[in-house]
């Protein structure tokens, strides 16, 4: 076990059995939340380094990382002890780096300025017409 998402509203821990887990509502995600406003595919989530990371798969209600949201497409790192929202819903991650195998400084969140590389049509995913 790779650690685990605690219900902060109470109920079971969700286990993470895997280093690579799809969110979402289908029966066919690793973790699958079956709420009416989580996205059939809303995230995912793996290791790197030895720390979790999320990323939001263009999810229609979004994620939040201790109140922050994340941007669509770039990955946030996850860090024990966070609460993460996965549309309205709240967990706390637990888990221990150091037995995932980090070591040294945890690793940086993909930077913004890879954000800026590209345009605000690209970036809002709707592309721009090619004029012939």
């Amino acid at each position: 076990m790779y650690g685990e998402l605690v219900p902060l509203g109470g109920g079971d821990p969700i286990p993470l059995l895997k280093k690579r887990l799809r969110i979402g509502r289908r029966e066919g995600c690793d973790i699958v939340l079956n709420f009416a406003n989580i996205s059939g595919h809303h995230a995912l989530m793996e290791i790197e380094e030895g720390y979790w990371f999320i990323k939001d798969l263009r999810s229609r209600n979004g994620i939040k990382v201790d109140g922050k949201r994340i941007l669509q497409g770039l990955k946030k790192r996850v860090d024990p002890g966070v609460v993460l929202s996965i549309a309205k819903h709240e967990y706390e991650v637990a888990y221990d780096p150091t037995e995932l195998g980090a070591y040294g400084s945890p690793p940086q969140d993909e930077q913004l300025d890879n954000l800026f590389n590209k345009s605000l049509l690209d970036r809002a995913g709707l592309e721009r017409k090619q004029s012939k």
